[in-house]
């Protein structure tokens, strides 16, 4: 899933390409995607894109005024071309859920992989007008240790999951998220709430160190290279069975329904490995 760092450089390789740009076709390719219909995809035909920013992990294009914020979700991305192919796509075929031609022949597809499609595209007068922005915690490239004390330990619930909760901190995702911990040298089943001073001091700083890297290795990078780019970042996240970079224990996964969480034993759980509760279920 692009999180905070790859939609930051998304936005900001949009503005570099496409700010100043007109559109001249937008092709919808997967109807489900639009999760608002007035102002409709048409109305935008020869307005000019004005700026790119994001809220959180959503990626707003101001396109004279209205907002073409789209949700990624776990599978999408955005391709950017330096020419389209002029006939639009078919529509519920393949991959791409919505193409934006520009004035110069370039432009960007909105693209999902599998089957599962979760990826979502407003046409707002407002970005407040989307629910999942408006309810978006403080961004976690701007919280205050103080904010981000007193919102992590407002929650009860494991640390892992508080700090991929958006309302409580926007822009963590699940890569991240193992990536902060690492550092932060906690257990990602640390209960939020009984976190002390200094354990909040180092997660907080695990959080700007990791956040802060990633941004500046994805800023400036296509959105051709910025999935490899994030892979080549990651300490844990994604390396189950592979040495810890810290320490050369093996990173080691707890697995869920529908995701999964990567950890070093050795830096952050005392060397004591976390009950998988996939392979706890077939042990029974």
């Amino acid at each position: 899933m692009p999180e905070l760092p790859e939609v930051e450089a998304l936005a900001a390789y949009l503005r570099e390409r496409a700010v100043g740009r007109a559109i001249t076709r937008i092709d919808v390719a997967a109807i489900g995607v639009l999760k608002t219909y007035d102002p409709s995809p048409m109305s935008l035909h020869g307005s000019m894109i004005t700026g790119a920013t994001r809220h959180g992990k959503f990626l707003d294009i101001d396109v004279d005024g209205i907002h073409l914020i789209t949700h990624l979700a776990r599978a999408g991305w955005l391709h950017y071309r330096e020419k389209l192919p002029a006939a639009p796509p078919k529509p519920g075929r393949g991959p791409i859920a919505l193409r934006v031609h520009l004035d110069d022949e370039s432009g960007f597809d909105l693209t999902e992989a599998g089957t599962k499609k979760s990826l979502a595209v407003y046409l707002v007068r407002d970005p407040n007008e989307v629910p999942g922005v408006a309810r978006l915690g403080p961004d976690a490239l701007a919280v205050t240790e103080e904010e981000f004390a007193e919102r992590i330990r407002s929650h009860r619930g494991q640390i892992k999951g508080v700090l991929t909760d958006q309302t409580v901190i926007a822009g963590i995702g699940n890569a991240y998220s193992d990536e902060i911990l690492h550092v932060a040298k906690m257990s990602p089943f640390a209960l939020a709430y009984r976190l002390s001073d200094a354990d909040v001091t180092r997660l907080y700083g695990a959080l700007r160190s990791v956040e802060t890297d990633a941004v500046e290795r994805s800023i400036g990078q296509g959105s051709a290279t910025l999935k490899a780019e994030k892979r080549s970042g990651l300490r844990v996240h994604a390396r189950t069975g592979l040495p810890c970079p810290v320490c050369g224990d093996l990173v080691r996964e707890v697995s869920f329904a529908d995701r999964s969480l990567q950890y070093c034993p050795t830096c952050q759980t005392g060397g004591k490995p976390l009950a998988d509760r996939r392979m706890s279920k077939l042990i029974r």
